[in-house]
């Protein structure tokens, strides 16, 4: 007998469909690596300020926003190369990184350390910031859905090569009809 949210025929009817790739994850990854980061910064900078002085508040808050600045522009620039280029987002991230390095590099050099700065509570939170955007980001990355192959394409091939839509092989074609080796106006069978 059927169960009420069954049919007769047994077959449930709210199936869910298949989930598509993911368009441009790249704002989404952006987005928690940023929040779990700023999370743990946010934490960080309270615990300094309770236990040392506002400047060390203001150190884990200088060091995190310098980490969530130089990890985000790469998602950013995967976001816009990724629309029009792909393959070439990989190329940029590279580009990206390097120019990154010298550009953070030579600012901090320039700018110089301010007298405010708390060494240890700057470290910190950079390191705790750094690790909050990995993790964040290393999660984000595992639940995207990325199509290893084309499946249109792939129909298509399987059909002209003789493959059903459930991957077994498609019986042979009849053999032609008439006269001739094999063919059932042949009783000799082509001897």
């Amino acid at each position: 007998m059927p169960r009420p949210e069954h049919p007769a025929t047994g077959a449930p009817t709210d199936l869910v469909p298949a989930a598509g790739a993911t368009a441009s994850p790249w704002l989404g990854i952006l987005a928690r690596s940023a929040a779990a980061s700023a999370g743990v910064a946010l934490v960080l900078a309270v615990a300094a300020l309770l236990a040392t002085s506002p400047a060390a508040g203001l150190s884990v808050l200088f060091g995190a926003a310098l980490v969530i600045a130089f990890f985000g522009i790469s998602l950013l620039i995967g976001h816009f190369a990724g629309r029009s280029n792909p393959s070439g987002a990989l190329g940029l991230f590279i580009v990206t990184y390097a120019i990154k390095v010298v550009g953070f590099a030579a600012v901090l050099f320039l700018l110089g350390t301010p007298g405010w700065l708390d060494r240890t509570w700057f470290f910190s939170g950079a390191l705790a910031t750094v690790l909050a955007w990995q993790a964040a980001e290393v999660f984000a990355f595992s639940r995207l859905r990325t199509p290893l192959y084309d499946v249109e394409h792939d129909v298509e091939h399987d059909v002209a090569r003789g493959r059903t839509a459930a991957g077994t092989v498609a019986p042979p074609a009849a053999p032609p009809a008439g006269p001739g080796k094999g063919s059932p106006a042949d009783p000799t069978g082509g001897r």
